[in-house]
């Protein structure tokens, strides 16, 4: 079995970090059997390498290596470019063709971005795990097929089970053995190393003089946190050797060539909340301000009956239950209304009731407003038309002026108008 370093010196990966060396470990044991591997990791860290190595060591390394980017095809062709199809399956298979899980045969099959899947392929591809068979497009021949498989996402597995975007089923079947490949932020003795060695091989790409960092520049480039990871690193040597006319790089000039967003400061994390659980509140706050208006046409009910019966003790027996809803249980302090004066104070009598002094009777006493027994309306096009009366009584029906205390356009009002017939 070959040692962590000579498999690094042969796949050409520079760092030296106790998290790379596990992840190559795991590499370098799994690679002689057949089961499956997930490598999970931020965008740009590398993951690609990890199934070459495991291909290389393996009994299948004289057969195919096959490296699917799942993200990058059409889920309308991704079952046909992964299984095949039969001549017909669909408009423009004017030949039968043969899957990546067909030619590969006997080989492996790296399924980059693995969780940009759709539903249904995933369905085929655990088939394909679980006993190793699968169906063309358009074919009801059951195929069979010898492929070792080692996928790798940057999506969090977890999540998107939760979210019903990736069968859990298959998850485990993928995920006999997990490899993680940590960030470069979590590699700081390995980034100046990467950041030479991406410079050298540029100056002899481009016949240039390498670039140099100065000891500023080397730790900037350290405490920058890298969100595009090994990828972003490359880029950044790229774009250095090629455009600086001075081969030792400053600190100053080196973060001109750093997006801000990758600061040292802490990220700000978007907290939004999901369509459905803005519905469930909205849905609370309705049944909690009809319950209140339910409440008060309750009031107002009770106080009219107590004022035109004027026997307390009477009304509260019949609105028993009315009066236990309205207040709730209360055993230290049991509703008892000694006279009418005391009702009237402790259900709160509406502004809107006026007393009549020459009255002596309760019923007479106090006129109520008709609205007391009528439920007022919620219709905002009762509103709105309102509004619109008003503001042409109040203008003399100016449309323009109208408008304008409205805060609508004349076209808007007119077509109000025409609409509630005004």
């Amino acid at each position: 079995m070959e040692s962590v370093q000579a498999i690094k010196q042969r796949f050409g990966i520079i760092g030296n970090t106790p998290g790379l060396n596990r992840a190559i470990e795991k590499a370098i044991q799994v690679a002689p059997t057949d089961i499956s591997v997930l490598v999970t990791g931020e965008s740009g860290v590398g993951k690609e390498s990890i199934p070459k190595i495991i291909h290389q060591l393996s009994h299948r390394k004289h057969n195919k290596y096959i490296a699917v980017n799942c993200g990058a095809i059409p889920e309308g062709t991704i079952d046909s470019e992964l299984f095949g199809h039969e001549k017909g399956a669909f408009t423009g298979a004017t030949q039968t063709r043969e899957g990546y899980f067909e030619v590969a045969d006997g080989g492996t099959i790296f399924l980059d971005e693995v969780g940009e899947l759709p539903l249904t392929t995933q369905v085929r591809l655990l088939r394909v795990l679980e006993n190793g068979e699968f169906l063309k497009v358009g074919s009801s021949k059951v195929q069979k097929t010898n492929v070792r498989i080692v996928a790798a996402t940057n999506v969090n597995m977890f999540e998107a089970i939760q979210k019903e975007k990736f069968r859990e089923d298959l998850f485990y079947r993928l995920s006999t053995v997990d490899i993680h490949l940590p960030p470069l932020r979590e590699r700081q003795e390995d980034i100046h190393l990467l950041f030479r060695k991406f410079a050298s091989d540029f100056a002899l790409k481009y016949k240039m003089p390498t670039v140099k960092l100065t000891d500023n520049a080397v730790q900037v480039l350290i405490k920058y946190r890298w969100g595009g990871n090994v990828r972003q690193l490359r880029n950044i040597a790229e774009q250095l050797s090629v455009l600086e006319q001075d081969r030792t790089i400053t600190a100053e000039t080196l973060r001109t060539y750093l997006p801000t967003s990758g600061s040292n400061l802490p990220a700000v994390v978007k907290t939004s909340k999901s369509e459905s659980d803005f519905s469930s509140e909205r849905e609370i706050l309705y049944k909690v301000l009809f319950d209140m208006k339910s409440d008060l046409n309750d009031l107002k009910k009770l106080t009219m009956e107590l004022m035109k019966s004027g026997n307390v003790k009477e009304v509260e027996k019949e609105n028993e239950g009315l009066i236990q809803k309205i207040y709730g249980d209360n055993d230290e302090d049991d509703i008892a209304f000694e006279d009418t004066a005391e009702a009237a104070e402790l259900l709160s009598i509406p502004e809107h009731v006026e007393p009549n002094e020459d009255s002596n009777t309760p019923q007479d006493k106090y006129h109520f407003a008709e609205e007391i027994e009528e439920e007022e309306t919620l219709s905002l096009q009762d509103k709105e038309l309102e509004l619109i009366k008003k503001s042409l009584e109040r203008h003399n029906g100016k449309r323009k002026l109208a408008a304008a205390e409205l805060g609508i356009s004349e076209r808007t009002l007119y077509r109000k108008i025409k609409q509630y017939d005004l």
